[in-house]
């Protein structure tokens, strides 16, 4: 059985389907510190995207070695709604929609 992670895929959210990918993994920035993974959504037919951004893992910032990040249909799911909760609306125009969610989705 494989142990690669998933980067991308498609997860339906009542009764819409969200094509997603993971645009960044956690990184160190001189300036900023630790930030978390990035992942990009698009909801499908739609044109406006959103990019859903996770805290930095707790084992980086007590310095631990990085893991693989873990990414389920359960955590992407409570993130498009969370993202449609605070005004993303897939099918309008316009430029892509930042939102910061915990490590859950929420």
């Amino acid at each position: 059985m494989s142990q690669n992670p998933r980067l991308a895929g498609i997860v339906d959210v009542d009764g819409a389907s969200y094509e997603w990918e993971v645009r960044r993994e956690p990184q160190w920035s001189e300036t900023e510190g630790w930030q978390g993974m990035t992942i990009a959504l698009l909801q499908q037919d739609s044109q406006r995207g959103a990019l859903l951004e996770f805290p930095p893992p707790k084992r980086l910032l007590k310095g631990l070695q990085r893991g693989r990040l873990q990414v389920n249909d359960a955590i992407l799911s409570r993130g498009i709604r969370a993202a449609l909760l605070a005004g993303w609306e897939p099918a309008s125009r316009g430029k892509t929609m930042w939102f910061s969610v915990d490590a859950d989705g929420n």
